[in-house]
């Protein structure tokens, strides 16, 4: 890039703006267009797929350039929001008819993931964060500001696996970090990978500093008010953001009135892994379909989805909030008013969001628009309230208010359909401001003006085809063909001249012109003076309009959830200080939506005697959705809503755990077992008497010996140590003896029926283990070859023959033995007899060395290394 000096004035003063925001692409407005240029340029024109041009040279090269119009900034920002990119704004803002030299431009907004609060670049279902990291001596200050609604909220986390889960939990589009390469190496991995990240100069976080910005911004003397006057983190993360937010925005963001620190200990903790596992809002491969959520969700406006998916994300423990919920969906199911609230929801619009646009002044008129239909709905709303018996609504309709003066404000100032933007006017109805509908008259009465001169003119002149005309170029002008061009008066001044006309101006045309283009630019100045006017009226109300907005979305869930209640046949659940879950026919949600064949209900009990239950069953037979379920019903009662079963009865829970399914952290270095002991050990250490905890096949990524000699010890540290509720899905069925030497340890297992080699699973949960895991049947269902399936069973049948011959049990040549044995003893004692050793050079035979994995070879070796010492004894 050449100096400063070699460019001409214009590029000097973008270059100028350009080294103001080295760290975003630069849309510099020109005339009707955004233009980039350089660097800039190439990357954009790459993202978004326009033409890469040039302007003018730089040594001697073209200056690469690439633009956008105006008008249709939202679909291309958009797509670079997406993509993690962040722009500023450059606008133009002084006069062009008196600026000397270029027009004076500034950046006027700049546009960051975490910062939107345009509606084009939002998704109406989701909230759009933007965090703040810091961290003292281990400890973690965590801040999330969503812009678009104004809601301020922080906590302080002890470790980094708290800090982890809040993040997954927040799933904010942006973090800020202090700029220290050792915090950011010291941060959780989960919270490193994360998109999104921004360092920060470190000197934002200085705590001195970031507590005079909150008590600025709150007009506090200190910030006991908010929690957070003990705790620097809080104080440090806080101040940060909201400098960062400003900046940003290049606003005051009045609409922030207040922080709240809260406390995880307030919630239902689950961590990162455990809500992907149950697929609450993503599911596995990252999509929104076939999750809790997307069946929960009936809500009317958008606001409510977005609570519901708080809700849902963040289930409470306070019992009276829970019940006071509980009570409300309970009283709209008795008074039949569901339908009646959604019929008065419907046309409210996204007040959290036009609100934050208000207070930024930049509203939209269909914004506006939005607003006063939804508070023309409060009176009605407040009437269906006042029905109600719960306490819970009454407390609703004191946020709600009503707002008659400022809704009929709304109704008399704006046209039925108003544009888009406030750029061209048209937005004000006739009637609201005599002024502008003086200054409009001139322009409407200008029709009939035109048409009285063109018929004078044709009189005057004799010329019968002619025409007066305007064009946004030229102006109006007398239109004439050239045969006839020698009749026109001296009078005529010639302004165009055509292939087959000559357009002329005349002194009467000419001051009815001034006229009336000076009216449309004052009547337009006179539109954007009472629009201002407008927000600004409206910003007085700002701070109870947002309450109004809290009120309208919690009517929308617990409605919602009302009427999810009686489409789905949910039962009320009870919540209770006894220590223990009684589920009677509990159901999944997600799998009785997505599955063809009726659900088979299921009964979940935990009590002092039922702590630790493993499961044993085959694989299909729904070990997993009954674990999940089980979980899934406890976070539904936790947020306040009905529950997929006959009767709930839960005691308190403190957190959920879920150690399901298996896979590599390929990015890490981490093996699948790696993985599943990462998890493992993050339970053990952190479970209580009061958490839930589902556990799937521990073990089963490592040799069998190691399997299940780690799978017995947990298990066991379950039923000892940690006494918690915990569902322990497992094939090692030695470890159904546990249920024999701890008297809070039961045996359960998913029933299923053989017939002919074929197996029909019957999904219900009884008693005691299960005979066998039917893992061949399974195999068959898969696919796998009939050849491979008769040498699976072959060696089944030596196996099972060989740990009944061990044991001294009498079996038969067709293999059934006096005292069935269902599954190959792995730890049978005994020294290796010949029939053994043939067992295993028969399986050393079968191997196949060159299909092998480096990492299933070692496994394998591990295996057969660990057999050979249990031959030997």
């Amino acid at each position: 890039m050449a100096e400063k000096t070699t460019h001409t004035p214009m590029m000097q003063q973008y270059l100028a703006v350009k080294d103001e925001h080295p760290g975003h692409l630069l849309f510099y407005r020109m005339g009707d267009f955004y233009e980039l240029f350089y660097d800039d340029a190439v990357k954009a024109a790459e993202l978004l797929e326009i033409t890469l041009t040039a302007r003018g040279k730089s040594g001697g090269q073209p200056i690469p350039m690439a633009g956008i119009p105006h008008h249709s900034a939202d679909g291309y920002l958009a797509k670079l929001v997406k993509l993690g990119e962040s722009v500023a704004i450059c606008e133009q803002i002084g006069d062009p008819a008196t600026s000397k030299g270029p027009v004076e431009r500034k950046v006027v907004r700049i546009i960051t993931p975490g910062t939107l609060v345009e509606d084009a670049l939002l998704e109406d279902k989701s909230e759009n964060l933007l965090a703040a990291i810091t961290e003292v001596d281990g400890v973690y200050g965590l801040a999330y500001l969503d812009v678009a609604s104004g809601r301020f909220e922080a906590t302080q986390l002890d470790d980094g696996v708290q800090l982890a889960a809040e993040v997954e939990r927040l799933k904010p589009a942006e973090i800020i970090l202090p700029d220290d390469p050792l915090l950011e190496q010291n941060l959780p991995e989960a919270v490193q990978k994360r998109p999104g990240l921004v360092r920060y100069p470190a000197w934002h976080f200085d705590v001195d500093a970031c507590r005079k910005r909150l008590t600025d911004h709150f007009g506090t003397q200190d910030l006991v008010a908010f929690g957070c006057e003990q705790l620097p983190t809080v104080i440090a993360a806080t101040g940060t953001i909201l400098h960062y937010a400003r900046a940003m925005l290049q606003s005051d963001l009045e609409h922030v009135f207040s922080l709240q620190t809260y406390s995880t200990d307030d919630a239902l903790v689950l961590d990162a892994m455990s809500r992907r596992n149950l697929e609450l809002d993503t599911n596995l491969n990252g999509g929104k379909h076939h999750t809790l959520f997307s069946i929960l969700d009936n809500a009317t406006t958008a606001m409510g989805s977005r609570l519901m998916n708080r809700w849902l994300n963040q289930p409470l423990r306070n019992r009276d909030i829970l019940n006071a919920r509980l009570d409300a969906i309970e009283d709209l199911i008795a008074q039949h008013s569901t339908d009646d609230f959604h019929q008065v929801l419907k046309p409210i619009g996204d007040l959290e969001r036009i609100l934050s646009r208000v207070s930024l002044y930049s509203a939209r008129p269909r914004d506006l628009l939005h607003l006063g239909r939804s508070l023309n709905q409060l009176p009605e709303l407040q009437a269906l309230l006042a029905n109600q018996a719960a306490e819970k609504w009454q407390h609703i309709a004191q946020r709600l208010g009503e707002y008659p003066e400022l809704a009929a404000q709304l109704d008399k100032a704006l046209v039925e359909n108003p544009p888009m933007v406030m750029r061209d006017g048209g937005v004000f109805d006739e009637g609201y401001d005599a002024e502008l509908d003086e200054l409009r008259n001139l322009k409407n009465e200008a029709g009939d003006y035109l048409l009285a001169l063109e018929e004078r003119e044709k009189e005057r002149t004799g010329i019968q085809t002619l025409k007066v005309g305007y064009n946004r170029v030229h102006g109006y002008y007398i239109e004439v063909s050239k045969q006839q061009s020698d009749k026109v008066p001296a009078d005529y001044v010639r302004r165009q001249t055509l292939k087959a006309q000559e357009r002329y101006i005349t002194p009467e045309l000419k001051g009815f012109e001034d006229k009336v283009l000076s009216a449309n630019e004052k009547a337009l100045a006179r539109e954007k003076w009472l629009y201002q006017q407008l927000l600004e009226r409206l910003n007085e109300d700002l701070k109870p309009l947002q309450q109004t907005a809290a009120a309208l979305a919690e009517t929308d869930v617990l409605n919602a959830l009302a009427r999810q209640a009686m489409a789905l046949n949910l039962t009320r659940p009870v919540l209770t200080d006894e220590p223990g879950l009684d589920i009677q026919q509990g159901r999944h949600l997600t799998v009785e939506a997505l599955s063809d064949q009726p659900f088979i209900p299921n009964d979940t009990c935990f009590d002092d005697a039922r702590r630790l239950q493993i499961i044993t069953g085959p694989n299909m037979g729904g070990k997993s959705t009954f674990m999940r379920q089980t979980a899934l019903i406890a976070i539904m009662a936790y947020m306040g809503s009905f529950v997929p079963a006959e009767s709930a009865t839960l005691g308190p829970i403190d957190r959920i755990f879920t150690r399901i399914g298996a896979s590599d952290d390929l990015t890490s270095g981490r093996s699948t077992f790696m993985v599943e002991m990462t998890e493992t050990a993050n339970i053990l250490h952190h479970a209580t008497p009061e958490s839930l905890i589902l556990m799937d096949e521990v073990g089963r990524g490592t040799s069998t010996f190691d399997g299940l000699a780690l799978a017995w010890a947990i298990a066991e540290q379950m039923a000892q140590s940690i006494q918690g509720y915990c569902l322990f899905a497992t094939h090692y069925f030695e470890l159904t003896t546990l249920a024999e030497q701890f008297n809070n340890t039961i045996n359960i297992h998913l029933n299923a029926i053989e017939h002919q080699d074929k197996i029909v699973f019957m999904h219900q949960v009884q008693e005691g283990p299960a005979s066998q895991s039917y893992g061949l049947q399974v195999a068959a269902l898969a696919g796998v070859p009939n050849e491979v399936i008769r040498k699976a069973k072959t060696h089944l049948h030596r196996l099972e023959n060989q740990t009944a011959a061990q044991s001294g049990q009498s079996v038969t040549a067709s293999g059934a033995d006096e005292t069935p044995v269902q599954q190959f003893d792995l730890f049978a004692a005994g020294p290796a007899n010949p029939k053994e050793i043939e067992a295993l050079l028969d399986e050393l035979g079968d191997l196949k060395v060159d299909d092998l994995t480096p990492r299933k070879a070692l496994d394998k070796l591990y295996e057969l290394t660990d057999i050979v010492k249990e031959f030997r004894g």
